[in-house]
């Protein structure tokens, strides 16, 4: 069973949507018993940074997704903001992230570029898979997702990289380290690329 996040943000009900049409169990989690009772657990999450880790400490969830991924190895998918919350820090704000990945949230202007791109970096762009990872299988060459962000992942660890993208320059757009997977892109709006990268995740 998949468990969707709820901690006030996120496009909850599109993941339940997708999951249901794939006939795979799929609940919207309130409570850390919900998360136990989950074999997966996706973290969606929009807007900024701070306001998205408020909302989480302020859920009550936070410890329990502490222990259940860092300590339970259970498998979760962060999307969007939820991706970059599981960083040490964001430019965007002042709080500290969940410090799941080796990495910093950086904006787009501190990329070496004489090329000026609009902000917000939206819209279908392709993702470039780097290495090996679960969530691009059955995916090929020319996949494409739907990006709505300002800001991107600053990994320092080249083997938790797993996807670039684009804009720019190239930035990080998915990493995988163990049981933590996270993707920049917006899987629950991005047509059959990612509804087979959901389908993959709970698969993984």
């Amino acid at each position: 069973m998949i468990a969707i996040i709820d901690y006030g943000l996120g496009n909850i009900q599109s993941f339940v949507n997708i999951y249901k049409k794939l006939n795979t169990s799929v609940i919207v989690a309130k409570t850390p018993q919900q998360l136990e009772s989950a074999e997966k657990l996706i973290l969606p999450g929009v807007g900024s940074f701070d306001w998205a880790m408020d909302r989480l400490e302020n859920s009550g969830l936070r410890n329990s997704l502490d222990r259940l991924v860092i300590d339970g190895k259970k498998p979760i998918l962060g999307v969007c903001v939820g991706m970059q919350m599981m960083a040490r820090k964001s430019d965007e704000g002042s709080r500290v992230g969940l410090s799941w990945i080796d990495a910093d949230v950086r904006k787009f202007k501190y990329m070496d570029s004489n090329i000026a791109k609009p902000l917000p970096h939206m819209g279908w762009n392709n993702v470039s898979q780097i290495g090996c990872s679960v969530l691009f299988d059955k995916l090929d060459s020319g996949m494409r997702f739907y990006f709505l962000h300002s800001y991107f992942l600053s990994a320092n660890n080249p083997k938790e990289i797993v996807g670039f993208t684009s804009y720019e320059n190239r930035f990080v757009s998915a990493v995988q380290r163990d049981n933590i997977y996270g993707v920049q892109f917006h899987p629950e709006k991005s047509h059959r690329w990612g509804i087979q990268l959901l389908k993959n995740f709970a698969k993984a």
